[in-house]
């Protein structure tokens, strides 16, 4: 007795392998284009993030300086060849009204009373009392040439009975009463700097500080070490400056306009932000 017996092969045929190879590779090619895409998207949106959020914070951190600097203090240096611009402002540490203080014509004294408006007066301060703006004059600026007799050092201060004692630890003499006798204190300059990088067209922005008075307004070099606040800035310094400063006059302080131009990834944003110096001498 014979038996037949039937071998059922499975399998699949090379033009059916072929065909899910094809299949399966315009499925891989798509979903790669779209998360190439997207990632490009996300890492793009990140760097746009970066520099929107850097730009905001030094805008925000010189106008707070600036604003809150002391009267006629702004000034402003613009290198020939476009190599820099630098702001430099004093910003104020504390104020008040005086009381008693040793001001032309009066004798000269080692001490002197203000308000205690709640104010900290720490040593090494300087009061500085109605600072003008003299750059005609010996092209210098009050605040900044101690011979003016508008700035001298505190070296302590002590408070009782609602008001605070002031010692110069020696005999000192301010120039010219405040009309509605404010003083101010303030420890050191700050700069704020933009500076071509060298070998490019790329603008960085940089903050400078304790590097003390000096009469005539420093220039990068001449401050020591900085701190980088912001990059990929593309003013032609010269063609289009990243600062203008309108004087002050008898009707308004002096308003500093900020116009610094970033560019990320091809695309470019330019702030127009206006800060008024509102303190008064």
């Amino acid at each position: 007795m014979g038996f037949n017996h039937r071998i059922k092969q499975v399998g699949f045929t090379l033009v059916e392998m072929v065909t899910v190879i094809l299949i399966l590779g315009i499925l891989v090619v798509g979903v790669s284009s779209f998360i190439i895409f997207g990632t490009r998207i996300f890492v793009e949106s990140s760097s746009i993030d970066q520099v929107l959020g850097q730009s905001r914070f030094a805008m925000e951190r010189m106008t707070r300086d600036i604003r809150n600097s002391v009267p006629n203090s702004v000034r402003l240096r613009t290198d020939a060849a476009g190599s820099f611009q630098c702001i430099e402002m004093l910003p104020i540490e504390a104020s008040s009204s005086y009381l008693t203080l040793p001001i032309y014509p009066n004798a000269a004294a080692s001490t002197g009373t203000v308000v205690d408006n709640n104010i900290s007066i720490a040593s090494g301060l300087f009061a500085i009392v109605y600072p003008l703006a003299n750059e005609s004059i010996s092209g210098v600026n009050d605040v900044y040439q101690a011979s003016r007799n508008k700035r001298f050092s505190v070296q302590s201060a002590s408070s009782a009975s609602d008001r605070i004692t002031l010692n110069f630890g020696s005999l000192v003499q301010f120039a010219e009463q405040s009309p509605i006798q404010r003083i101010y204190f303030a420890a050191e300059p700050v700069s704020y700097c933009f500076e071509l990088v060298a070998g490019t067209t790329n603008v960085n922005l940089n903050r400078y500080s304790n590097y003390g008075y000096i009469v005539s307004q420093p220039v990068p070099t001449g401050m020591g070490s900085s701190v980088l606040m912001a990059e990929n800035i593309t003013n032609n310094l010269l063609l289009e400056p990243a600062i203008k400063v309108t004087e002050q006059n008898l009707m308004t302080n002096s308003i500093v306009h900020l116009e610094p131009r970033f560019s990320v990834n091809g695309e470019t944003f330019k702030y127009q932000h206006q800060v008024q110096v509102t303190n008064a001498p």
